[in-house]
């Protein structure tokens, strides 16, 4: 009896598993790593200016670049826990990576995507208390509240993510360790495993509910009240201004919320390998690459933040 239980443990115990290339063609290979390389130091560049912008210039040190600078922070390090990686597998034979190597980087991964959740909603929320009580917004939104809804976002995020790659691996992989994908998240990991996972589904999709979807209606709530707020303004000139300060936050909201509902929240019987992939580099790579684009083009005081910052170093 203690053999059999052995050879048990033998076969479910995985030391490592591998991902799947960006391609197996090597002229695709070639293409394909300077593409991703170019995004991923599009990703760093672009946030760590925004992020430079913000601690450099006064007139931006408030709490909608706060968490602006936060969400700048996130996206560098939710690109940096899959990219590199990714980058490696594109032009590597070995495309393995270790049992605890995939469980960190799916640790990470689900943390910073909770967290980016989380800050867009706290965003909204500071969105609204800015439009709908603009007398009241500095008494509301100071820095003692600023940080606790920071830091909140980011111990809920990574206390729900510990939770589930607990949950995720315990469970014992003997079907295969070949992931079809190009790093280790939750929904292709989950296939592998050779025991029912619907405890680990469930947990999933109740995570999902608390977390994107208990944040999108939070943004729906609170763009629902600017709405009727800005209905009841009677100056054009006011109306266009609030619209452009929720034009930026509402399109990444709108390109994030989208792909992360569809990848967590769906139903299983609709699982395709080849869907997945493309929507984890949109919210990986894509969405990340294009946040700090599209608040900047937006964004008058960024724009002339940057415009200030290099015409001085010029002078000078």
């Amino acid at each position: 009896m203690s053999q059999n239980i052995l050879e048990n443990t033998n076969q479910t115990f995985v030391k490592s598993f591998n991902l799947l290339g960006l391609s197996n063609t090597l002229g695709l290979q070639i293409i394909f790593f300077l593409l991703f390389s170019l995004m991923y130091m599009l990703i760093l560049s672009g946030n760590l200016l925004l992020i430079l912008m913000v601690r450099l210039h006064p007139r931006l040190q408030t709490p909608m670049y706060f968490f602006l600078s936060n969400l700048s922070f996130i996206d560098i390090c939710f690109s940096s826990t899959v990219v590199p990686k990714m980058l490696a597998n594109t032009i590597s034979k070995d495309r393995s990576i270790s049992f605890w190597g995939c469980a960190f980087q799916m640790y990470f991964h689900l943390a910073l995507g909770a967290t980016e959740c989380l800050i867009l909603a706290v965003m909204a929320y500071d969105r609204y208390t800015a439009i709908c009580k603009p007398l009241l917004y500095m008494t509301i939104m100071d820095r003692k509240l600023c940080l606790w809804l920071a830091a909140s976002c980011w111990v809920i995020s990574f206390c729900n993510s510990f939770i589930l790659t607990l949950f995720t691996f315990r469970l014992p992989y003997c079907k295969s360790n070949h992931i079809s994908h190009y790093f280790c998240e939750m929904p292709p990991l989950l296939r592998l495993s050779c025991r029912d996972i619907w405890f680990n589904e469930v947990a999933e999709y109740i995570s999902g509910v608390l977390i994107a979807l208990g944040s999108c209606l939070l943004i729906f709530g609170s763009y629902l009240c600017i709405a009727l707020s800005i209905l009841k303004t009677q100056s054009t000139k006011e109306r266009q201004k609030a619209f452009s300060t929720c034009a930026s936050h509402i399109s990444v909201v709108s390109l994030y919320y989208g792909t992360v509902m569809f990848m967590h929240l769906r139903p299983r019987s609709s699982y395709s390998a080849e869907q997945d992939r493309i929507v984890s580099i949109l919210y990986t790579i894509m969405i990340p690459m294009l946040n700090p684009i599209i608040y900047s083009i937006r964004n008058k005081d960024i724009k002339g933040s940057i415009k200030k910052t290099f015409l001085n170093k010029i002078i000078k």
